[in-house]
């Protein structure tokens, strides 16, 4: 007598989880079509005998997670543009999109939301970084998680990235080749591994172009706070000709601080920020930034979720995103090693 075929035995051929052949099969969303396609025709090549179902019968939507820490959530011109890129994609699966902003408190005390907790939801997305421990807590569900703009060497999790690396490389060596030489950076490198990156890319460049890093012109753990930067500017007794700044919030203080002491951007002093974001499209002058498709995020976010939930055991990945230069108005050509300090 021939074995009864089961959703595992399709589950095993196609080396994915039960829990996706039976929304294959039901009609349920949450896999991809192509999934859907080849767990059908596995069904029927197996003998398995089941009634096929269009998805829009389903009666009960499936729900994902968007959780982000208060201070993510509050970016808005950033983040904001994440999270609706995500809600878009999710909406188009067929899916319902559950968001919750996580406290520094909750974060501290390991606090997870309701609908994770009682595993209300089927597969997760972590906007950002929240802490390690709080991530590897939701990571500890067993729910299929994936981070956006974050990774780090102690959490085994999926990822969606911008080469940040590559983008501040890109942003120096664009000044590097207008002959500038003493270029500054500012930012918070310890603040994520996002922004570590940017200062590593910053290296790399003046490095492949065999010049000194001179840690006088270096501001590596600098909050976004005008009152240090603004010191940090006073100190120096040399200017840079060039500044490049971590993000753009950065960039807009330090245009502001260089011609408030009679700088003139980009005739005397260039400055570069990173994220392109409204920021810089409203400094005087528009600032140059390195941007990041920030609805790709939420596309390849929600993509990667699905395959995720459709091979729970796979080896993780990582999806790295290329940024591109956004020429503004505040790069000049070099014409002196240093300016005069005002």
């Amino acid at each position: 007598m021939n074995k009864k075929v089961t959703m595992q035995d399709i589950a095993d051929y196609l080396n994915i989880s039960k829990n996706s052949v039976s929304q294959a099969l039901s009609g349920k969303p949450g896999v991809s079509d192509e999934t859907r396609k080849q767990v059908q025709e596995t069904a029927n090549k197996l003998g398995y005998n089941y009634t096929p179902r269009q998805s829009n019968t389903i009666s009960k939507m499936e729900n994902i997670a968007l959780i982000a820490s208060d201070f993510a959530l509050s970016q808005t011109s950033f983040f904001g543009k994440i999270y609706l890129s995500v809600q878009k994609e999710v909406k188009k699966k067929g899916m319902n999109l559950l968001i919750e902003s996580i406290s520094p408190k909750d974060a501290k005390e390991l606090v997870l939301p309701y609908f994770i907790k009682s595993k209300s939801v089927q597969g997760i997305i972590i906007l950002s970084h929240i802490t390690t421990d709080y991530i590897n807590e939701v990571i500890s569900t067993g729910i299929p998680t994936i981070l956006i703009d974050h990774h780090h060497p102690h959490i085994e999790a999926d990822s969606i990235l911008t080469n940040n690396r590559f983008g501040a490389y890109l942003a120096v060596e664009y000044m590097i080749k207008r002959n500038h030489k003493n270029i500054a950076f500012v930012g918070n490198a310890p603040f994520s591994p996002s922004y570590y990156e940017r200062l590593q890319g910053y290296i790399m460049a003046h490095e492949d172009y065999h010049l000194p890093v001179k840690n006088k012109f270096i501001l590596k753990d600098s909050p976004d706070q005008e009152d240090i930067v603004k010191q940090f500017i006073d100190n120096l007794e040399e200017m840079p000709t060039a500044w490049f700044c971590i993000n753009d919030r950065l960039g807009y203080i330090v245009n502001n601080l260089l011609k408030e002491r009679g700088y003139q951007v980009p005739e005397e002093v260039s400055v570069f920020s990173f994220d392109n974001g409204q920021l810089c499209q409203l400094s005087t002058p528009r600032i140059s930034s390195v941007d990041i498709d920030l609805q790709q995020y939420g596309i390849k976010g929600v993509e990667l979720l699905l395959w995720r939930m459709e091979h729970p055991n796979d080896p993780h990945q990582e999806i790295v995103i290329s940024p591109r230069i956004v020429e503004g108005q505040s790069i000049g050509w070099n014409k002196s090693d240093v300016v005069a300090l005002g």
